[in-house]
């Protein structure tokens, strides 16, 4: 799990470009959803350890969050081979993160 925030966001162009599993958090460090979510990603994404996890600092400006439609933090983006499977607004447990990494996280 990557525990902290990209310095610089990728364009929406390079994550459309991602191989295999990825994950995009979409939050911010002063957002206490954003905090109280990180032990359940930490506990899901211990299982997936192939999953690409990227934290992006978002705000209002922000392209990639806006190419996404963000408007609540955290936001949590599964990506396929930089297409969107599955996504989830402030989840409240573990499982339903886990759920949506078992989707894109298959053995080819």
């Amino acid at each position: 799990m990557n525990g902290t925030y990209a310095p610089i966001e990728p364009s929406r162009a390079e994550v459309d470009q991602l191989d295999g599993p990825s994950l995009l958090e979409f939050g911010s460090p002063s957002c206490g959803h954003c905090r109280a979510v990180q032990s359940l990603l930490a506990s899901a994404l211990a299982e997936h350890p192939r999953v690409r996890h990227i934290k992006i600092a978002d705000a209002s400006g922000r392209l990639l969050g806006r190419s996404y439609k963000v408007r609540l933090w955290p936001t949590l983006v599964f990506l396929t081979d930089g297409r969107e499977a599955a996504r989830l607004v402030r989840p409240g447990d573990a499982s339903a993160i886990r759920k949506s990494l078992a989707l894109i996280d298959v053995e080819k």
